[in-house]
């Protein structure tokens, strides 16, 4: 169980992390692409006629229990399951691929490609989280009881996105603007892996080493696709099926208004406010592999009966910890199926940028999220507030994010750009100085022209 942990993070490692993707970046007023994906309204006032987004990248590890200098430790796995606080656990990953947008006539369209990834590990108890991943290595003896009626989770998703928005100028004069737009997006699911334990009650008892379930109730769900349903281990598996065959449908919608600046020109795109409000990632996926498995069990250990943790230390599947289950028989299925359908993680997003004085904007960003994370066929998402000083200049801008999540708290970092170059971090400077529970960087190029 360890080496599917640890190579669960790896998966998502090959592509980078992030909760609210490029933090502090969106609000810009010259990142047409970047800021028409929180927005798709956004993408009529590029300050172009023309943009080509080369390639972006977006990375963030969150939790709520380690600091940043434990996060990429040796013993990770053993540190963030310790105490007595359940464990959550966030990587979120985007690679923004090459993209393209145009303004026409009170119009805007955008061809844009991406691939994400995400990890999380939903309300786990760290005691059940200790005996399953590091064979409770965290105590050497006593025996723990554990009663949790939420949905504790390990999940873990990989897909692609092709997205085509199209966004109108619906009223437009000297002093005000609104506008709407709407990006219809292909989804590829790639890879996916569930482990959920709902209603669990049961008794963990660590005698030197010797770890054993005893008196316990479970509701599991384990459901696997892709490459995922072989290994964790083998690393190569996770590239070949980030990505695969279109099965998917989702959508993002959204409005702004800007009250336009007295100097506004066509070409620089100055206001005194911008507002926005989006929904985003309205819909699902179909996972369809020959190995797909989706099933929910009843666990019953009861009596003199136990299972033996210390087997689950070195599998490499879901398929494994299935057939260990399986062959105890402590487990009973009551229902599943071969294809399996994932709802992607529907946000409303809530923004307003204000200019302040000449070349100094601030900027307020609101993320809820519209699902709950507890159920084994949800992509989860964080609830989030981020408000943002800009000094800008046209060609140059440098920002400090001030965030709070639910995972990891406040966080604050500082991000620039410089032409089409953008280069920030909503965590590095807590990460520095007061060691905090978020590592995230962002990175990319765009080229906008005419």
């Amino acid at each position: 169980m360890k080496s599917l942990f640890i190579s669960t993070l790896l998966l998502v490692g090959l592509s980078g992390f992030s909760q609210e993707h490029f933090t502090g970046l969106t609000s810009s007023n010259r990142l047409g692409i970047i800021s028409a994906s929180n927005n798709p309204a956004e993408l009529v006032n590029m300050s172009k006629t023309f943009e080509i987004s080369f390639f972006g990248i977006s990375a963030n590890a969150a939790n709520d229990k380690i600091g940043f200098s434990d996060l990429f430790s040796d013993n990770f796995e053993e540190q963030i399951f310790e105490g007595n606080k359940s464990v959550n656990l966030a990587i979120d990953a985007e690679i923004f691929g090459p993209s393209f947008a145009m303004k026409y006539k009170g119009w805007g369209f955008g061809l844009t490609t991406k691939i994400k990834g995400k990890l999380d590990v939903v309300d786990v108890d760290p005691t059940l989280g200790d005996g399953l991943i590091n064979s409770g290595i965290n105590s050497l003896f006593g025996a723990n009881t554990i009663s949790n009626n939420n949905n504790q989770r390990f999940n873990g998703t990989t897909w692609g996105e092709i997205g085509l928005t199209a966004a109108r100028t619906i009223y437009n004069d000297e002093t005000h603007k609104v506008s709407v737009g709407a990006t219809f997006k292909l989804l590829f699911p790639g890879s996916y892996a569930n482990l959920g334990l709902d209603k669990f009650n049961g008794t963990i008892t660590n005698n030197l080493g010797n770890v054993e379930l005893t008196n316990t109730t479970a509701n599991l769900n384990i459901t696997y696709s892709g490459s995922l349903a072989d290994s964790f281990s083998n690393f190569s598996d996770y590239t070949k099926s980030a990505v695969g065959s279109l099965n998917g449908f989702s959508g993002d919608i959204g409005v702004n208004y800007q009250w336009k600046d007295d100097n506004d020109t066509k070409a620089n795109n100055n206001y005194k406010v911008n507002f926005g409000a989006s929904v985003r990632n309205i819909g699902s996926m179909t996972f369809k592999d020959k190995d797909n498995q989706s099933t929910n069990y009843n666990l019953n250990i009861q009596g003199a009966q136990s299972l033996n943790l210390n087997q689950f230390q070195n599998v490499d599947s879901l398929e494994e910890i299935e057939d260990i289950l399986l062959s105890s028989g402590y487990l009973t299925a009551t229902d599943g199926t071969k294809d399996f359908k994932v709802n992607l993680p529907t946000t409303l997003s809530l923004y307003a940028d204000v200019k302040l004085i000449q070349a100094l904007y601030v900027s307020g960003y609101l993320q809820q999220r519209m699902k709950e994370n507890s159920g084994n066929d949800q992509i989860s998402a964080q609830n989030m507030i981020t408000l943002t000083p800009r000094f800008y200049t046209g060609i140059f801008e440098v920002y400090a994010p001030f965030s709070n999540s639910e995972i990891s708290g406040f966080n604050t970092g500082i991000g620039f750009r410089v032409g089409g170059f953008y280069l920030g971090s909503g965590s590095i400077v807590t990460a520095l100085i007061n060691d905090s529970k978020q590592a995230d960087v962002y990175l990319g190029f765009r080229y906008g022209f005419l």
